[in-house]
């Protein structure tokens, strides 16, 4: 069976490129969302988000008729379910949004359908979809119940891309496809294949889940070991980025750079996922995530110092001082907050200082709700000339542009070495 229509439910950092690099190749994909402003937007040709050539693919493929939007589903040859996944209590897994997603594209399945998780999720997850659609929907048959002639085909496939090059690593990377039968994973090899150029890694669904969950686990534990040599340095009075270059020359060493701790969708929540279901046998994985989440607090306290200094040294009142963050987002030269640990600082500092608290985030328009009424969002330029205590959360390019040299202030926090 042909996909001559394909559904993307949740059209946010990876559902919308999703949908768009299917609709570049001339295939009617509908975008489906519960945010009635991204499907306004959407339809006028235009993006919600910040990311390098999505606007021009999302315009010429909504103008050409491609691509529109909606908020309820439709009928589709094959429906992708690219929705948040993020944890909820004692950092356990929160379904809520997949079965919600499940629930809405079940009265609109027909026979022949495919049905493709791709939000990060634990193990067993495309088999618990898989279970929500068949009590949905008794008329037809599903994978458990049927195996290879089951009337509808399910398979987990996630997203491994990079946020600001997604559009580059959508078509070129590797997909790892895990059916729960061969016959699922081929079609959605099938269905991949209509704008990948990487190679489709066939799976089962277990095994494609993990994998992952394991990826970002391992960069979670690498960046981990760099975080903590950061503390280490800080009390050895060592340059942590001079040591990380220096030892990096050996020829199977290749340690990756500190920050202020680890945020975005995946790396700050995915090893989680395995410490949920494997409590006794991921001990590494949980202090690594400990030690990332731990690290946004030690900054604080960083900035506490370099305050209490400032102030000895000036003679001004806590509520004169000015200090300055820089960076919002979760990496560099994009607008997504998710999980970002420059986000929690920028709101602890406004909790904690009795005096301005300025921010520059160049990837956005204004602040979010968390932020509004206690910071203040400026441009670079007056953060540069106005505050006192400067904070480098995130290395944007408009950051790293400005010489070391350039920095006047006597206070500051560099969490990413920019200014060394």
């Amino acid at each position: 069976m042909s996909f001559n229509t394909i559904s993307v439910i949740g059209l946010g950092y990876i559902g919308l490129p999703t949908a768009a690099a299917f609709a570049s190749r001339q295939k009617r994909v509908i975008g489906i969302d519960i945010n009635q402003h991204a499907v306004d937007t959407i339809n006028r040709g235009e993006i919600h988000i910040v990311e390098p050539e999505l606007d021009q693919v999302v315009k010429a493929a909504v103008q050409a008729g491609y691509l529109r939007a909606t908020t309820r589903p439709e009928e589709a040859d094959a429906f992708l379910i690219a929705v948040p996944t993020p944890f909820k209590g004692e950092h356990e897994p929160d379904m809520t949004y997949v079965q919600a997603a499940a629930q809405s594209i079940a009265p609109v399945l027909k026979k022949g359908a495919l049905v493709i998780l791709e939000s990060t999720s634990p193990v067993g997850a495309t088999e618990q979809m898989a279970q929500w659609l068949a009590a949905l929907r008794s008329d037809l048959t599903f994978p458990q119940q049927a195996g290879e002639s089951a009337d509808v085909n399910i398979a987990y496939c996630p997203e491994r891309v990079l946020p600001g090059q997604v559009m580059v690593e959508l078509i070129k990377n590797d997909r790892v496809i895990g059916g729960m039968t061969p016959a699922c994973s081929a079609r959605a090899s099938e269905l991949y294949k209509i704008f990948l150029e990487g190679e489709c890694v066939l799976t089962n669904a277990r095994t494609a889940e993990m994998c992952k969950l394991t990826e970002n686990s391992f960069r979670d534990v690498n960046i981990a070991f760099a975080n903590e040599l950061s503390l280490i340095c800080a009390e050895q009075d060592i340059n942590v980025w001079e040591l990380i270059r220096l030892a990096n020359r050996h020829p199977r060493v290749n340690i990756l750079q500190p920050g202020p701790g680890v945020g975005g969708h995946c790396i700050a929540v995915d090893p989680w996922f395995i410490v949920a279901q494997n409590p006794q046998q991921a001990r590494l994985i949980r202090i690594a995530r400990e030690v990332n989440d731990s690290k946004p607090h030690w900054v604080i306290h960083q900035v506490k110092e370099r305050v209490a200094d400032c102030l000895a040294v000036t003679n001004k009142r806590a509520s004169e001082l000015k200090i300055a963050c820089f960076g919002l987002a979760f990496k560099p030269n994009i607008d997504d907050l998710r999980e970002s640990p420059a986000m929690e600082i920028a709101q602890l500092i406004a909790d904690w200082h009795s005096g301005e608290t300025l921010v520059v985030e160049p990837n956005i328009h204004q602040l979010p709700n968390k932020l509004s009424g206690k910071c203040q969002l400026v441009a670079l330029e007056e953060a540069l000339r106005s505050a006192d205590v400067l904070v480098m959360l995130v290395d944007h390019k408009e950051f790293r542009a400005i010489a070391g040299e350039a920095i006047t202030q006597q206070w500051v926090i560099d969490t990413k070495g920019v200014w060394r």
